[in-house]
This record gives structure tokens, sequence and C-alpha cells, in this order.
């Protein structure tokens, strides 16, 4: 088992010389009585915030309100803004602290079709809560836009509405069916080189107000190509949680900046990488970051959608929360043998930052979950 004492976060947060976002989880309070499988899941505010303050203190931005908080997978609309208003009000409690908050549309009705109407008017309730709590937003791929939409300019009319009455700069998200079945076709096409067309005509309308694009398609080669188009100004934040490695490195053809769900459990190692890039010394930053990419592709292994268990798992193993619960009970949703795995890549990777806790939450989790005991 590895150890080793740099992996404490440093009092004073280091800079990067690359936009850095974590996607935070959420820690829920299974003490309370409540529904496990239902969208309002009693929240355990205080670990929720620490969480948020330790990734703060590594130098991190905080994605708030995402997919890896299980949004629309055990999170719901109200349960989200809540999050939200109390993200940012801790967020202003400390020095430097930044973040930017999920909009979506998923507070309508799942069941039944939407006119483009309501879901501009979904998207605009949802950037009213962030952006009067004061927080930035980051527009999220709507389902019931993907199920409404009959053509490339149905997207267009809803994100022009939507991002001019926006107060401020938006980060769009382009989330691929991998993580979420009912987003495939998004922008009005299967074919991602046609629905790319679509998202530049969008970006290059409103370049003076989106900030850049997420991108999470598990592909480095379209991200490439997206990126190689990008007006002035707008920056490529990947969201590609298998080769995020290189692809934030860089090459002749530029850099991503990044939004990672990966960047929540690996944060630690992460974040002395990020200081050896923006320090120059590549092959260091290489040296830190590569180890934790088999972790991810573990983690984020099909079906990729239930990645977020092994995050809260490793939130558990290193002592950020009490126990190993997850809304709508998604712990669940791995095997034994998976988070054994992860346990295994998590230590090769150096991430284990109370090794000795881990390894004890480990025994505790496989005599309980199987039977094993030594």
């Amino acid at each position: 088992m590895q150890h080793r004492e740099d992996q404490v976060p440093p009092s004073t947060a280091p800079t990067f010389n690359r936009i850095a976002y974590a996607a935070a989880h959420v820690v829920v309070d299974p003490s309370r009585a409540y529904e496990p499988w239902s969208d309002t899941p009693p929240v355990d505010w205080d670990a929720t915030l620490a969480f948020r303050s330790y990734l703060y203190g590594l130098g991190f931005k905080v994605a708030e309100a995402m997919d890896t908080a299980q949004r629309g997978m055990g999170i719901g609309w109200s349960t989200a803004a809540e999050l939200i208003r109390r993200s940012i009000a801790h967020a202003r409690s400390i020095p430097g602290a930044d973040l930017a908050c999920g909009a979506g549309t998923d507070h309508l009705d799942g069941t039944r079709s939407h006119a483009l109407a309501d879901i501009v008017g979904a998207y605009k309730d949802q950037f009213e809560v962030i952006e009067s709590a004061g927080g930035r937003p980051i527009m999220m791929a709507s389902r019931a836009l993907c199920a409404a939409a009959q053509s490339a300019d149905d997207y267009k009319h809803v994100y022009d509405a939507v991002i001019s009455a926006s107060r401020n700069k938006v980060v769009l998200h382009w989330l691929g069916d991998a993580f979420d079945a009912s987003l495939s076709g998004y922008w009005g096409s299967r074919d991602v080189a046609t629905a790319m067309a679509t998202v530049l005509d969008i970006i290059r309308i409103h370049q003076d107000k989106i900030e850049g694009i997420k991108i999470s398609l598990l592909n480095a080669e379209y991200e490439r190509q997206l990126r190689s188009q990008l007006p002035e100004g707008v920056v490529m934040v990947t969201g590609y949680d298998y080769n995020y490695g290189e692809l934030i490195a860089g090459d002749s053809s530029g850099h991503s900046h990044a939004l990672l769900g990966i960047f929540d459990p690996i944060a630690s190692v992460a974040s002395r990488a990020l200081v050896k890039l923006a320090a120059g010394d590549t092959d260091s930053y290489r040296q830190l970051i590569d180890p934790t990419v088999a972790l991810s592709r573990e983690l984020f292994a099909a079906p990729t959608q239930y990645y977020k268990a092994g995050v809260v798992f490793l939130a558990w193993l290193n002592g950020h929360q009490r126990h190993f619960s997850m809304a709508g009970g998604m712990q669940s949703a791995r095997s034994v043998a998976h988070y054994a795995e992860v346990f295994r890549k998590a230590d090769v990777a150096g991430v284990l930052t109370r090794p000795e806790l881990a390894c004890r939450r480990m025994r505790e989790f496989l005599s309980l979950a199987a039977g094993i005991d030594n």
C-alpha cells in the first residue's frame, strides 16, 4: 500500500495554467428516514460542503450539481437547487473559491413531451436560480429537448433564446449517450460531424456569451476536431475521463482545459500534476497523471453512467464521509469485484490518501457485501 505525505491538501491553494473544474459528488444522510429510490434524498450538508472545501484547497474550481452529483439519477431539481444555493454561499466564504453550476430542464415531467417554448422556459427557470444566487451557469444537455427536437434548427432556437437571456457567460455541455442513452442524437443528428457543425454555429453566434464547451463523447479525436474550430475566446473543456491526461497536456494543435468527474476521486494527485504542468515540467505531470487513467477507465467502464458509485466509494475509503450510501441506492449498481479493482488501481495511482483507514474500510466492505473475511 502506497502512502505519500505530500498528498495532504496544502494550506494555500496552488495555481494552475489550465481551467480545472472538479465535478463534485453529494453525500447523503442515510441515518434519516427517506425513500431510497426517490430523487429527494436527505443530504449531509456538512460533509457535502466540506468536500468542496477540500477541492478548493487543492486549487480546483467546482462544477456543481452536475452528472457526478447524480443529477437526474438520484438527485432531482429541488435538491439540486438547494445544493446550488448552499454551494454558492459556501464558496463566498472561501478566498479564491470559484464554481459554476449545472442548469437543465430536469424539473419538467419526463413522462410526456414538451413544446420548445416550455423547454426554453425550464432552462431560464434554472438559470434564474443560479444567477440570482450569484452563480454562473453550465448549460447541461436536456433530455426533454432531445425528445422534442425535430431538427438542428430546434436546438439553435432553444440555445439562442436561453444564451441570449443569460446574465453571465455560459459553459455548454455536450454529454454523449454513453453517459445518458436518452441524449442520443443530440444537436439533431447521430452523425458526430453533423452535430458538431450545429453546435459550432451556436457558439459562433454567441461567442461573446460562451466561456467554453465541455465535451463528453469518450473520443479524443472528436474533441481535437471541435477544439481546432472554436472561435477565439471560447475554450475546450475536456470531459473525456479516459484520455484527459494527454488532452490537458496538449500538443501542437493546442490543449484542453478540464471539467471532469474523475477529478473528484483523484484530486490530491491531479492537483500536484497540474502544478507540475504549470511549471513546464510535463514529464513529472505525466508521471503523476498517467497512473490515474487506469483507475478512471475502471470507474467509467460500461455501463458508464454508474461511475458515480466508484467516485463515492473512494470518498468513503479516504474518509470524506462516514458511510458508503448513495442517492437512489446507486452503491448497488456495481459489483464487489469492480470495487475491489477500484481499490487496487486507486492504490497504484496513489489516490488513497489515508491508507490505513482505506484498508480497514475495504475489509469491512468485503465482509459485509460478499462475506469475505481475512
